[in-house]
């Protein structure tokens, strides 16, 4: 049997008669830089919205979470590790502050970026006389690694400051709202792996909104696209899997039940969204000895200016949550890019605003586009 590629898959997006206007919205940042890397917008037909939507957890790990890993890494005698790009995500804070770890590592604070739980542990094994505090801030494929450590064996001096997140309920918040801004899904095909893709099931079977996993590849994302779309004008809704090479029924079951061990679900805070009822992770009481937050005091000052939100002027939440595109921000470009990035979307990888500066979408040209598909 041969295998679609990425042109057969355009060919029949083109070839089907489609709405006036349809908006396909994924909630990974893996996928929108396929998107927009691959330059898909442009293949796609002009009555076709591709919305970057809550993908991107670096872009929701709420401010005082930050604030409170640079003052432990600042005030604590302590060895702080995090993924990559939260060492640059910034705090609303005083000028003469660290408005960032990369800042508090320059002020002093023993900052290390590391890539995986397991770097995390070799350093506190390679560093035993020493507290180690791991900065665990992710979805859920991030976040069952960390649920693992914990579970199979973690050092006596490894510390974890959790920030994790579950994807499907920022979802739900927008499909709950009656305005969800889309009218089909691309769901994330690595958060599928690990919780399985029936996690998404609610999507078809609540609202009644064609929905498909897929994969990072061209040919993975066109194939979900087309799915959704030919569910559209068939009025068959339902939820396929485009990624069947990885993502199997039922998920990991192995990485569900440590995250089942060693983590509680509760409501969290997404930055500049506000609570999301069971959206978040929290470490289970029966491994409080390895929680930050029990072992360590509390640097939390509720006190400051715009605790807790976005960055004067910054529509990171917007985007966030697919309500404006990148290229509306009121900062992007001018006083936000990746050099001096003000909002966290222009910080991560996996943040759309990044994501299109990289690609140079670099000019508010789709309100134009907007535009001419409504008329």
């Amino acid at each position: 049997m041969t295998t679609a590629t990425a042109r057969d898959w355009l060919q029949r997006i083109h070839a089907l008669s489609l709405p006036p206007r349809v908006k396909i919205m994924n909630v990974c940042g893996g996928h929108e830089r396929s998107i927009t890397m691959a330059g898909m917008r442009s293949a796609l037909p002009d009555n076709i919205e591709l919305v970057p939507g809550p993908g991107c957890p670096v872009c929701i790990c709420p401010e005082e979470d930050i604030f409170e890993a640079i003052q432990l890494s600042l005030h604590e005698d302590i060895i702080l590790v995090a993924y990559g790009d939260m060492l640059r995500v910034p705090v609303n804070v005083r000028r003469c502050e660290a408005r960032t770890l990369e800042q508090a590592r320059a002020m002093g604070g023993d900052i290390r970026p590391v890539s995986s739980p397991q770097e995390a542990a070799r350093i506190a094994r390679d560093n035993a006389g020493k507290p180690v505090i791991f900065f665990a801030a992710g979805f859920e494929t991030t976040t069952a690694p960390a649920a693992a450590l914990l579970v199979e064996g973690i050092p006596d001096n490894l510390f974890i400051l959790l920030s994790g997140r579950l994807t499907w309920p920022a979802v739900a918040m927008l499909l709950d709202s009656g305005s969800p801004g889309f009218d089909a899904l691309v769901a994330p095909g690595h958060v599928a792996t690990i919780m399985g893709p029936e996690e998404w099931q609610f999507v078809v079977e609540r609202h009644d909104i064609p929905a498909a996993v897929a994969g990072f590849t061209a040919e993975s994302l066109l194939a979900a696209m087309y799915s959704t779309l030919r569910q559209l004008i068939e009025g068959r809704h339902f939820l396929d899997n485009c990624y069947p090479e990885v993502v199997r029924p039922g998920g990991n079951r192995a990485a569900q039940r440590q995250l089942q061990q060693a983590m509680d679900v509760t409501d969290a805070n997404w930055r500049g969204v506000g609570i999301i009822p069971a959206s978040g992770f929290a470490i289970d009481p029966e491994y409080q000895a390895h929680d930050a937050r029990r072992a360590f005091p509390s640097y939390a000052d509720d006190a400051r200016k715009r605790a807790g939100e976005m960055p004067p002027g910054c529509d990171c939440a917007s985007v966030v949550l697919g309500k404006i595109y990148p290229n509306e921000c009121r900062l992007f470009g001018a006083a936000c890019t990746p050099r001096h990035p003000i909002g966290p979307c222009m910080v991560s990888d996996e943040g759309a605003c990044r994501i299109w500066w990289s690609a140079g979408m670099r000019e508010p040209v789709v309100r134009a586009k907007r535009t001419q598909a409504s008329a």
